[in-house]
């Protein structure tokens, strides 16, 4: 487990161990009757799914697109996006993933916009077709979990926004939002095997960048400390 899964998971036992005393609804409840909240148009229920979403919604778009002016206002799109089309949520899934499928969505129009207006799509690893047949291994330790302090964490985000989009989202999803392979294909529209594929080839690019950006801070620090030596022979 990576250490953002083990921070998100930890809180959400905390969230259980409270809800458990006394006896409030479940959480499958409190859901159902937020979603019918929403579609009577009552201000409460806005405020109350602003309040639990916003923040990871806006978090998984700045990662889709690595700006954070541009995450604030797709993350307003998403929001007025889900007012308008309460009323045709059919609840086949939970309603994180169906918000979630939303945002992803308008993180990948707003990136092709502005791909088409302003500047080619920078992707450090080729969009390839994915190959029915083919078995892909998911598992293993991911980039998150190499990383060690904020430094290195800084370094893995900004390697992020060089992945193509689709591995992108599908290892943001998984290694930092903590979600299943199941709630990644419902939120992506693709089957499990895509998803493990993307995850698969979305580690491995990162896995790419991080070694060429460290071999070059290596590089970087021995021409220093070589001409430091030569300044003191003179």
């Amino acid at each position: 487990m990576n250490f953002m899964a083990a921070a998100v998971r930890g809180l959400t036992s905390e969230t259980l161990s409270d809800a458990a005393d006394g006896n409030q609804p479940s959480a499958l409840e409190q859901e159902r009757e937020l979603i019918a909240d929403l579609r009577a148009g009552r201000e409460r229920a806005y405020e109350t799914l602003i309040a639990e979403y916003q923040h990871p919604v806006y978090c998984l778009i700045y990662r889709l697109l690595g700006d954070a002016t541009e995450s604030a206002d797709v993350t307003q799109e998403v929001f007025l996006k889900i007012f308008r089309n309460i009323g045709t949520f059919r609840e086949h899934s939970s309603l994180r993933t169906w918000i979630y499928r939303i945002a992803v969505n308008e993180a990948y129009n707003y990136k092709r916009w502005f791909s088409r207006h302003h500047r080619q799509e920078i992707s450090a690893d080729p969009a390839e077709p994915d190959r029915p047949g083919t078995v892909w291994q998911a598992n293993g330790p991911s980039p998150f979990e190499l990383a060690a302090g904020h430094e290195m964490r800084a370094k893995v985000e900004r390697a992020l926004t060089l992945l193509n989009p689709n591995f992108r989202a599908a290892v943001v999803l998984r290694d930092i939002e903590d979600l299943s392979y199941e709630e990644i294909a419902a939120i992506l529209e693709v089957s499990l095997g895509t998803v493990k594929s993307r995850i698969l080839r979305g580690r491995e690019a990162l896995r790419r960048l991080l070694t060429a950006e460290f071999e070059n801070e290596a590089q970087s620090a021995w021409v220093h400390r070589g001409l430091g030596l030569a300044k003191t022979v003179d």
